[in-house]
This record gives C-alpha cells, sequence and structure tokens, in this order.
C-alpha cells in the first residue's frame, strides 16, 4: 500500500510547482512554434517536477504481515542457592500446598521433583533447605514459594494463543564449574531477547539478589525499547532472619607441636539481643576446646582462643557456634579449615659487643628452646678475637650469602659499623636477608649507642623509630619505669604473655620495670607501635619502646629497653622465655611456610578469601647453596576442581635495575595467583636451571557469592519492572498473573516500510532525467 506523508501545505506548494510548471511548458513549446522536439523537452521537464513534487510529500510502500508463530511468553524462576532461604510465610507463598486450584496442588509431586533436582548451594557451604517454623509460624523456602510458577500445569490457559517456556535463571560459572553460583539477572533478561525472537513478555520469579554482570536494569531499557514487558514475582523477605552466622575462621598455614597456636574467628549476629554462647573447636585428631563467648547483637564479634596441637601431621579444625534461641538459620554455624602440624628448628644468630645481663638471658632462653639453634657472636672489646667460648658461638659474621641465608632470625645487639664489627656490606646483607629471604632482624640497642651508625648504613631504612642524635647513650633513672600496650600491642601475638586479653593487660602492668631506654625521637611511618613509655612524652606523643615493621618479605622488631631479663623476678622463665620465643616464631614463620633442600615457598595472605591476589616469593639455591640467579622458576596450581594454571615467576633483581654486577643476589622470585574456587589448592614449585621441585598445599577460603540467610532486594525487580512497562505481582497471585497475561493483547502485525521520497533508486532517477534534459536541450540547439 502506497501512502504519503503530505500536509496542506506541502500538497499546495506540489499543485502550485506542476501548474506553474506546466504553463512554462506550454508557453515555451508555443513559441518554438510546436516543434516535435520542444515539446519532447518540455514532457521531460515537466515529468522531472511532478516527480520532484511527488517526493516532497514523502510517499512510502507499506506491508503488514501477520505473524505465522505463536507469541513466546518467558517464565524465568531463579534457581539460585540464595533462594533456599527460608523467609516466606505460607500466606504469602504461592506453593501448592498454600493453593487452592486442585490442578496446581495436584502437580505437588512434580514440583517437588524440580526442587530435587535443582542445583544445590555451591561447594563448600554445606547447607540445605532451612524451611521451618519460628514462634508459631511456618516459613518455607523463596525456591518452594515459587513452585507453582516453574510447573507447565499453571500456564495450560495461556497455550493457545502464546508458546509458554520455563526455564531457571541463568547464572554464572567458572570454566570448571566448582565456582559458587551467581546471579546474573542482566545475562538472563538480554539472553532471552537473543533467543526468542518473538518474545511477548517476561514472567522473572527472583529474590532480586544479583551479584555478578551488569545492574538489571540496563536490561529492562533494552526490553522496554523493544516493547517486551516483564512482569516481575519478588520472593523473600527485605529484613534480615534471626540468625548467627560464622564468617571467618582464622588460623596459620602451619603450627608447631606442643606450642598454642591462636584460632580466631568472627561472628556476626542478627539477633535483636545479645547472646551468650559456647564455641567449640574440635580438631580432627580428637581435640576439643571450648570458650564462652558473647555475641553482640545486630553486628559482629571477633574474639580468639588458644589450641596447643600435640601430634604432627595434617589436620583439620572446625569451629562451631551453637545454634542460638529464635535462630533460624543454624546451618551456617560452623567452619572448617585445614592446619599442618610439624617439628621445628629455627635458627637465630644474636650478635652482641659487651655480653649485657639481656644478652645472656636471651642466650640462655634461646639455647633451652628446643625449637630453636641459636649460634651467636660477640665483639667483646676486652677478646683478642672474635667469638665465644662454647659450642653456641661463632668465630665470624657468616661470610658468604649461601651461609647467611640459614638464619631465620638475626639479633643486633649494642654493635655498630665500626672497626672489628661490622661493616657496611655486612649491613646490606642483612638487609637483602630481610628484604629476600623473608628472615626477622631484631634491634637492641644498648648505652654505648653503637646502632647510631647504622644509620648511615643501608640498614637505617629499616628502624622502625627515628633516634635523638643529641642523646646517644639514651636515657637511665634511678626509679623503675614501665612499658604501657598500646590498642595494638593489647591484640597483638608479641605481647600475649596470659591467655585472656585481661590477664594479660594485668601481667604487664605488673612486670618489672626497667631503668635505662633508647633515646627514641618518634615511631617511623609504617610502622606499629605495641607498647610506650608510661610516663615520658615529647612532642610528638608517647615515646614509642617496641615497635615492628614490615620490609620486603620479612620483618623488623625493635627494643628500646635491655631489661626484659627483670620479668623472671620471681616467676623465673614464664614471661620472658614466653616473650622472646613468640618473637622469634612470628618473625620466622612466613619463611617456614614451605622449605626442600634447595627452594623455599612463602605466600601471604596466609589463607585467602576467594577471588584474593595470593603473592607467592619463593627462594631458589643451586646444589651447593648460592642463590640462583635469573632463572626460570614457575610453579604449577591445580584447583579443587582439577584445573591447572601455571604462573611464572620473575627474578627480585629483574625489578631493580639499580643494581651493580658486583651486588647481592639473593635467589628471590615472586608471581601472583588469584582463585575462583574454595578449597585446598595443591602447588608444585619448580626451577628449570636446578631441576628441583617443591610441593605444598594453600587453603582458600569459601566465601559465598550466594549465601543463605540474606535479605531479599524487592526494589531490584520493581526497578527492572517499571522501567519495561510492566507489573509486580505476590508470588501468592499466581492466578492473577495468568489472568493478566492472557488479557495481553496480540502482538502487533510485522510491517515493513519501504520510504521511497529518499530511496537511492528514485533519487538516481531524478539526477538521470535531469541529465537526459540537460542533453536534448543541447541537442534541439537551445544551449
Amino acid at each position: 500500500m502506497l501512502v504519503f506523508l503530505w500536509t496542506p501545505w506541502s500538497i499546495l506548494l506540489s499543485l502550485l510547482a506542476v501548474i506553474g510548471m506546466a504553463g512554462l511548458c506550454l508557453t515555451s513549446w508555443r513559441r518554438s512554434g510546436y516543434r516535435s522536439s520542444v515539446a519532447l523537452l518540455e514532457g521531460l521537464r515537466l515529468a522531472i517536477v511532478l516527480l520532484a513534487a511527488l517526493m516532497f510529500n514523502q510517499p512510502e510502500w507499506i506491508e503488514t504481515y501477520e505473524p505465522k508463530e505463536k507469541p513466546t511468553l518467558l517464565v524465568c524462576w531463579d534457581n539460585s542457592p540464595s533462594m533456599e532461604t527460608g523467609d516466606v510465610t505460607a500466606a504469602e507463598s504461592a506453593s501448592p500446598r498454600a493453593g487452592k486450584d486442585g490442578r496446581v496442588a495436584g502437580s505437588e509431586r512434580a514440583a517437588d521433583s524440580k526442587l530435587a533436582a535443582a542445583p544445590k548451594p555451591a561447594v563448600g557451604s554445606e547447607r540445605t533447605t532451612n524451611s521451618g517454623q519460628v514462634a508459631g509460624q511456618i516459613y518455607q523456602t523463596r525456591r518452594e514459594a515459587i513452585t507453582p510458577l516453574s510447573l507447565d500445569a499453571t500456564w495450560d490457559a495461556l497455550r493457545d494463543k502464546n508458546r509458554v517456556v520455563i526455564e531457571p535463571l541463568s547464572t554464572g560459572r567458572s570454566q570448571a564449574g566448582r565456582e559458587p553460583r551467581r546471579s546474573n539477572l542482566y545475562r538472563a533478561l538480554i539472553e532471552a531477547i537473543e533467543k526468542y525472537p518473538h518474545l511477548q513478555g517476561i514472567v522473572l520469579a527472583s529474590d532480586g539478589d544479583w551479584n555478578a554482570g551488569r545492574p538489571p536494569v540496563q536490561a529492562a531499557v533494552r526490553l522496554r525499547e523493544l516493547g517486551i514487558p516483564v512482569f516481575a514475582v519478588p520472593v523473600g523477605s527485605s529484613t534480615r532472619l534471626p540468625d548467627v552466622e560464622l564468617l571467618s575462621l582464622e588460623l596459620p598455614t602451619f603450627a608447631v607441636v606442643g606450642k598454642s597456636v591462636r584460632v580466631g574467628w568472627t561472628v556476626e549476629s542478627s539477633l535483636p539481643r545479645e547472646a551468650l554462647t559456647t564455641v567449640v573447636l574440635r580438631s580432627s585428631a580428637g581435640d576439643e576446646v571450648r570458650k564462652e563467648i558473647r555475641i553482640a547483637p545486630m553486628g559482629r564479634s571477633t574474639d580468639w582462643l588458644q589450641w596447643k596441637p600435640q601430634e604432627t601431621g595434617d589436620l583439620t579444625l572446625t569451629l562451631t557456634v551453637p545454634p542460638q534461641t529464635g535462630e533460624l538459620l543454624p546451618d551456617n554455624n560452623q567452619r572448617t579449615a585445614p592446619i599442618s602440624i610439624r617439628e621445628e628448628k629455627l635458627r637465630v644468630l644474636v650478635v652482641e659487643s659487651t655480653p649485657r645481663w639481656e644478652y645472656r638471658y636471651l642466650r640462655n632462653a634461646l639455647s633451652r628452646d628446643p625449637g630453636v639453634e641459636v649460634s651467636c657472636l660477640l665483639f667483646h672489646p676486652g677478646l683478642s678475637k672474635q667469638g665465644g667460648g662454647s659450642q653456641d658461638y661463632i668465630k665470624q659474621f657468616p661470610t658468604d650469602l649461601e651461609e647467611l641465608a640459614l638464619y631465620d632470625v638475626v639479633f643486633l645487639g649494642d654493635v655498630g659499623l665500626e672497626e672489628g664489627q661490622l661493616t657496611a656490606q655486612q649491613c646490606r646483607r642483612l638487609k637483602g636477608l630481610v628484604e629476600h629471604q623473608a628472615s626477622g632482624l631484631v634491634f637492641l640497642p644498648g648505652i654505648d649507642g653503637r646502632q647510631f651508625s647504622f644509620m648511615e648504613t643501608e640498614l637505617g631504612a629499616l628502624y622502625p623509630v627515628l633516634l635523638d642524635t643529641a642523646q646517644p647513650s639514651g636515657w637511665g633513672s634511678s626509679a623503675a619505669q614501665h612499658f604501657e600496650l598500646t590498642e595494638l600491642g593489647r591484640r597483638s601475638l608479641l605481647t600475649r604473655l596470659a591467655d585472656t586479653p585481661e590477664e594479660n593487660l594485668e601481667v604487664w602492668e605488673g612486670l618489672p620495670g626497667f631503668q635505662w631506654y633508647a633515646p627514641v625521637l618518634r615511631a617511623r611511618a609504617g610502622s606499629q607501635v605495641l607498647a610506650v613509655h608510661q610516663d615520658i612524652s615529647n612532642q610528638y606523643g608517647r615515646l614509642p619502646l617496641l615497635a615492628t615493621r614490615t620490609q620486603g618479605a620479612g620483618k623488623v622488631l625493635f627494643m628500646g629497653t635491655d631489661a626484659a631479663w627483670r620479668w623472671r623476678k620471681g616467676v623465673e622463665d614464664k614471661y620472658h622465655y614466653r616473650f622472646w620465643g613468640q618473637v622469634v616464631r612470628w618473625m620466622a614463620y612466613q619463611r617456614n611456610m614451605a622449605k626442600g633442600e634447595t627452594m623455599r615457598l612463602y605466600y601471604a595472605p596466609d589463607q585467602p578469601q576467594l577471588h584474593q591476589t595470593v603473592t607467592f616469593r619463593a627462594n631458589v639455591m643451586r646444589p651447593g647453596g648460592e642463590p640462583l640467579e635469573q632463572g626460570e622458576v614457575t610453579a604449577r596450581v591445580v584447583a579443587p576442581s582439577g584445573q591447572a594454571r601455571t604462573i611464572r615467576f620473575e627474578s627480585s633483581q629483574s625489578q631493580s635495575p639499580q643494581l651493580q654486577p658486583n651486588d647481592d643476589y639473593w635467589g628471590a622470585y615472586f608471581g601472583r595467583y588469584t582463585s575462583a574456587e574454595p578449597g585446598t589448592h595443591r602447588l608444585t614449585l619448580g626451577c628449570k636451571q636446578t631441576g628441583a621441585t617443591l610441593e605444598t598445599t594453600f587453603f582458600v577460603q569459601g566465601a559465598e557469592a550466594e549465601p543463605i540467610g540474606r535479605p531479599a532486594r524487592p526494589e531490584v525487580l520493581e526497578e527492572i519492572a517499571q522501567v519495561s512497562q510492566g507489573r509486580v505481582m505476590k508470588p501468592g497471585q499466581w492466578n492473577e498473573i495468568v489472568q493478566l497475561l492472557a488479557s495481553q493483547p496480540p502482538p502487533p502485525p510485522a510491517v515493513r516500510r519501504v520510504q521511497w521520497w529518499s530511496h537511492p533508486l528514485l533519487v538516481g532517477l531524478l539526477i538521470t532525467l535531469l541529465g537526459v534534459f540537460w542533453i536534448i536541450r543541447k541537442m534541439v540547439g537551445l544551449i
């Protein structure tokens, strides 16, 4: 059918143009003596004007096509793990048990089979359907509430006019298929447009908890452009259920047999009251530890307990929080994580000048520790040569890198950059030992102030505090002075001298005091202050006397007094030995995560969360013990699903272009890995040049993308329905949903429009006619 998009003004102008041109053509023909050639020319002129007048009124050819196929109605129901949350009452539910329609109620068995075949929550969640009864109210899961919408019988009344397609919501997965499923509402709506060309509408039943892909409203905008409404059926409570959830379980990768391990955790409560309960920690070896805790209402609580392993091996720890009164989701009150229990033998080097009392008792404490092998080096001015008199002493500072790299922790007493003591090269190597070998370094300054000379070497960058050069000998007092723990110090493992925070604070307040302390000005940026002087302060605040900092891969500690040995008063070794034992193990922990004869591997964080990047550091030695320079080091990581990935490590020296050929190379390499799966990962470290390999495992905590118990988000579905010009319905109104869809008008016929006024063929014809007109005009001699 040909139609014109004309207006009265366009018709008037067209008629005037055609009539005027017809008069002009007739006049020209009469003046030529009625020549036939001029008649042809003027006829062509009139035809051109007539064609232009027709195009001026925008002619279009319109064809309509009635659809041959039934329009598609897509019923999309959410099958993500969050739909297992049981927060829908029977009155709100669309469940067959709540319905009165006999046909749908008779489909109860089919509904149960669908629920049984539905995908279960992600790996690591270990959760089940939590429908139940609380305070006399019967709750169903969100998935049970939308069961009728996933049944074929529900939509029989629409099948005469529509093709009804019922399918679960599309969810995002990893390539291995083991990553926790995520709700991707945007993807589900966009795929519906691409998959069903005759889509008339979408019924979307979900809790609105999307956590993958683009915002769903962007898909709603596209649906509105295509005239496809979304009939949203939000399900679930927008307020959180009464619940106590164990969010995290924090423990080290490995522990030492016979040594206490700190196990921390975080609990989140949505209960309106405080809960007093007893958590239980069980190991796969049969150990059990209990602790009474208070769980704050409507918030998070963090606590810890101590557990002492009694045997070596790979164990599993399980922490359980008992279900609380009124709690609807007791299945998220437990977490499990692996830990390796092993024997240890740490290498410690103590360097000192004059053997102070602190040095003597420190040496005794480390020598008597069965897990520590101590080496002492004395630069005593009264000795004719370096070293000492017993088997714990060495004759000189380690001369080779491979010999120095054996030490996990180095103590530097009142020594410095002097003749007969340390050299600038040895200071540089100590810095490299900390940065590239993850060793620990402890500064124990003394009254002689020799450590001031370190400020002129590369060790100066490692110092956690700034010293007062105007008082190199420090400060003394006849009266005893005391430490005071900072807030950070009260939580630190290093300062833990008792089993509970209250007892620990009481112990520190009762420790014998000191009568000398180092000339400290303030802590350096990036340092963590654990203890300050109880009374003395300056313009920067309290004087820091116990501070730590991280340098490269290792740790540094500054002890601003030499009187910790006085802590033995009345209790002998109880606090002094415990403190320095904790310092040594804290500093050597990361370095000893996994080690072989010529390779060592450590990483941070210890037990990463899902999708968190892990930084691996490796030390590779040649068979003779010297560090490997510029080697090809790779790691093969196998995820719990079996999917493998190869990581290529970079040399630390490649990141330091300022190194000179004669500088030290520590055989340090690093790489990064981001896990997409929770669980235990197997890692094999290998080096092409040496042929050595090292196997270990690390555990990734599974943070569920679709946790059960989170509030529903009905506002998401309401926005989708509003933007797409659909409607929002309740789950229990499934009969009204069917009636509403049945009353929808049939889809309009498809229309094909051809705009002749701008069609290239007509434009080409007009140009051709103008050319022919110009040629004929020249032929008849008018040009």
